[in-house]
């Protein structure tokens, strides 16, 4: 279950927190975006935050050594605590070479917004962040962490009076007294709001009193021996951790509220082995990840294309069927009807710029196409079934921790955000794709390369495309015959250049094309900008499957 968070068990935790960690030596912290975990690599023991909403928790664990891209630190935590009637968690760290600025963890756990940060200095200048947000509490590196407005709620010092809580509530009808609870009064929330209102009010403004003021004093906190420090509540969505026993909840004792948290948890726990994983570093995970899901998007955009192949049979068979009616045929026309070898009528769709016999070639130029697709197809499936499988093999070791790191960037492709860096042979202007019938499309690398591409990786005749009044890539479909492309790879070259585009999220979109000779650069004009001539237009649907089953594996 995810674990429901409130003032009063935020408050508790912390101070549990900080009976264990004060004074431990903190070697490294790592923000696992992808994963939503915080994790504090201690010397002796690792703790893991779970900040998923559909799967909050916290667990304690052995020792891991820091990985690639974690934060390293030679601190120790000086303690742990809470704001006031707040769900703001902090560290205050100590060391780790910036004596002069006062370091902080932050984990913030309200709603569905859990998050973290690092923050630094007495502006709390954020420098590393769990999950980055917008709006009016920006939650992103290089901005001031401020905290969330206060709930402005009476009693968080313990200090509100009877007099005042019957003020509160006497006048509100029983059914309503729950909300304004919540409402009006520091530590309360819908989970503990029964038990603060039975079976009196008086009586529940004694056991919210003392409740309040445990909360606020930590030695008014301190057990009776032998007396439970923790509880886990049996609700309807599991087991729940909690300072108190709560009305309407049956509840057991728990050696402490770590201990809680943790066995409220165990069936997560128990479900993925959550150290081994944590030896991998979760850049690492996120790319092999990345290359499940590509490999799972080619696969099935080479099953779409393969159900989606045209009967070679049939577009031979109407090949054939122009040639034999070729003298009633005229040039021009878009379609036709002529008579069939069997005597019924047959419709024909033409390209009213070519000749009868130069249409019944681009027919039987279809069919061996969709044969060669035929054949090319299930080898690329066999090869992505293969290599797909290879990749879940991976996946399953590395989250057992079965799996040398080493190793296993060797067995990934570089992820797509440090192909952007430098190093190596200089890169191409343009990347390579395979049209469904075998031809070569480049598509630029952004304004800068357009021009490179368009100049100096392009022939005269090659068909030059581009997403019309809109900014994106140049796009080069390599053509050196006299006649249009194949209208197939043509349209795949158009989608290409319109998912690098602004138009990629549109459902239609024109894309102009010509040949290369006929584009030319004006004289002083920005990067990528062009002026072709004898422009043509096509409109097409961006497919993002498309990138995945036309990628140039060479």
């Amino acid at each position: 279950m995810s674990i429901r968070w409130d003032s009063l068990l935020v408050q508790h935790f912390a101070r549990s927190l900080d009976r264990r960690f004060a004074g431990a030596r903190l070697r490294a912290v790592r923000f696992d975006g992808g994963r939503r975990d915080l994790v504090l690599l201690f010397r002796e023991s690792t703790l893991v935050w779970r900040l998923h909403p559909s799967r909050a928790s916290v667990f304690v664990r052995e020792s891991i050594e820091p990985a690639e891209g974690d934060f390293r630190l030679k601190a120790r935590i000086r303690a742990v605590d809470a704001p006031p009637d707040e769900r703001i968690v902090r560290f205050e760290i100590v060391g780790g070479g910036k004596a002069a600025r006062a370091v902080e963890i932050l984990v913030e756990l309200m709603g569905n917004r859990l998050n973290a940060a690092l923050t630094e200095g007495t502006g709390r200048t954020m420098r590393h962040v769990l999950v980055r947000r917008g709006g009016g509490r920006p939650f992103a590196v290089g901005q001031e962490w401020t905290p969330p407005s206060p709930t402005g709620r009476a009693g968080a010092g313990g200090d509100l009076t009877l007099d005042g809580w019957l003020a509160l509530l006497e006048r509100v009808p029983p059914p309503d007294r729950p909300r304004a609870l919540v409402t009006g009064v520091a530590w309360t929330s819908p989970l503990n709001a029964p038990t603060f209102l039975e079976p009196t009010l008086e009586a529940g403004w004694e056991a919210w009193r003392r409740v309040a003021v445990e909360a606020t004093d930590p030695d008014a906190a301190s057990p009776l021996p032998g007396a439970p420090v923790a509880y886990l509540l049996e609700t309807e969505g599991g087991l729940q951790p909690y300072p108190i026993p709560l009305l309407g909840f049956p509840s057991r004792s728990a050696a402490g509220l770590i201990e809680a948290v943790e066995e409220g948890t165990k069936a997560q726990a128990d479900a993925e082995p959550l150290v081994p994983a944590l030896s991998v570093p979760p850049a690492l995970l996120e790319r092999l990840d990345e290359a499940v899901a590509h490999e799972e998007r080619r696969l099935s955009a080479l099953r779409t294309e393969l159900e989606g192949r045209e009967d070679p049979d049939a577009l031979r068979s109407v090949g054939d069927l122009i040639l034999a009616r070729f003298s009633e045929l005229s040039s021009g026309v878009a379609a036709t009807t002529l008579t069939g070898f069997d005597g019924e009528p047959v419709e024909v769709s033409l390209d009213p710029e070519l000749r009868p016999d130069e249409n019944a070639a681009e027919y039987y130029d279809r069919a061996a196409r969709s044969e060669r697709a035929a054949e090319r197809i299930p080898r690329l499936m066999d090869k992505a079934e293969k290599r797909l499988a290879q990749l879940d093999d991976l996946r399953e070791r590395a989250l057992a921790g079965t799996v040398e790191v080493d190793a296993l960037k060797k067995t990934l492709p570089p992820s797509k955000r440090s192909q952007k860096g430098g190093g190596g042979r200089p890169s191409l202007p343009y990347r390579s794709y395979r049209s469904s019938g075998g031809l070569e499309i480049r598509v630029g690398r952004g304004a800068k390369h357009n021009d490179d591409l368009t100049f100096h990786h392009s022939a005269p005749d090659d068909i030059w495309l581009h997403a019309r009044h809109t900014a994106g890539a140049h796009v080069i479909l390599r053509w050196t015959q006299d006649g249009n492309p194949p209208a197939r790879d043509l349209a795949q070259a158009g989608v290409l250049a319109a998912l690098h585009s602004k138009a990629r999220t549109s459902t239609s979109a024109p894309v102009d094309w010509t040949r290369r000779k006929y584009v030319r650069k004006p004289r002083g004009s920005a990067p990528g900008s062009v002026v072709p001539d004898r422009v043509q237009t096509i409109f097409v649907r961006p497919d993002e499957q498309l990138l995945d089953s036309l990628v140039d594996e060479a």
